[in-house]
């Protein structure tokens, strides 16, 4: 199945702890179905020392299933769904469901 949402996309967090949160996609993981979006389901991990890296708590970003994700549409800013079209030239590009304006291209 094409990808509906891709790094870099600005998403709405549907369900859970963050709901009705949005920020961007920094990482999509397909195999799993799940993304890593900046500032939401952020968790506290305890890290031990290291040479390279600190010790102590440090917060970061835990991947969220992709179902609890939708695209923010690029007009209103409000989660909407993603459909593709094919243009005239040839080139399949996604779209927004709810205003109808394309995503990419």
């Amino acid at each position: 199945m094409a990808a509906k949402i891709k790094k870099g996309d600005k998403v709405v967090v549907l369900t859970g702890r963050d709901k009705g949160r949005t920020g961007e996609v920094i990482q999509v993981m397909p195999t799993e179905g799940r993304a890593l979006v900046r500032g939401v389901n952020i968790v506290k991990r305890h890290q031990r020392q290291s040479q390279t890296q600190e010790g102590g708590i440090i917060s970061k970003e835990s991947p969220i299933h992709l179902s609890n994700l939708a695209y923010a549409d690029p007009k209103t800013g409000k989660p909407t769904r993603v459909g593709f079209k094919v243009l005239a030239d040839g080139t399949k590009v996604r779209v927004a469901k709810k205003s109808g304006e394309t995503i990419d291209g």
